[in-house]
């Protein structure tokens, strides 16, 4: 078929996933994903981060794990900078518009969930924008829904930005 066009619009996409194996800080073999509390977020505990941008910029972060404590609810936010040994290197959590009075779902990126009877739990978070560039660095879980909790665990991810301004 030449020539012609069906008025089919195709929305492109643009995508990254990473993925690791927690251990705790120090390791002998060195991780992404550290764990702080090897009770409910064990070393050898999987977790997978994925960052899928369409042509508009909506961003959409997906968070997978394995291995973590059956049934807990753990809290879960993108942070601004990478995991260290200290669990407050990650800085604080990543906002669309700094602005700490608007701590919420539509201006950071929540992925509570809580592990099924496997340890296995996963969250996904849609969000119109894109990160800006360097402003977000890790993802830390939380005890307990929110990000008011002790944090247990941290995994380094290299975000992308906005799709169209590499």
């Amino acid at each position: 078929m030449t020539g012609g066009s069906l008025g089919v619009h195709v929305l492109l996409t643009a995508g990254a996933t990473t993925d690791a194996r927690f251990a705790p800080p120090g390791a002998f073999v060195p991780s992404a994903a550290l764990t702080y509390d090897m009770r409910v977020v064990p070393a050898a505990g999987w977790i997978e981060v994925s960052q899928l941008m369409d042509e508009r910029g909506a961003t959409t972060v997906r968070l997978r794990v394995t291995g973590v404590k059956a049934g807990h609810a753990f809290g879960a936010r993108v942070h601004q900078k990478s995991c260290a040994a200290d669990p407050a290197a990650a800085g604080g959590v990543y906002q669309h518009l700094a602005d700490p009075a608007h701590a919420d779902p539509d201006n950071e990126v929540w992925l509570d969930f809580t592990a099924d009877e496997n340890g296995t739990g996963e969250a996904r978070s849609r969000h119109d924008s894109g990160f800006r560039a360097g402003g977000a660095g890790s993802v830390v879980l939380y005890d307990g829904p929110g990000a008011g909790g002790a944090r247990l665990a941290c995994f380094t991810v290299p975000f992308g930005w906005v799709a169209g301004t590499a």
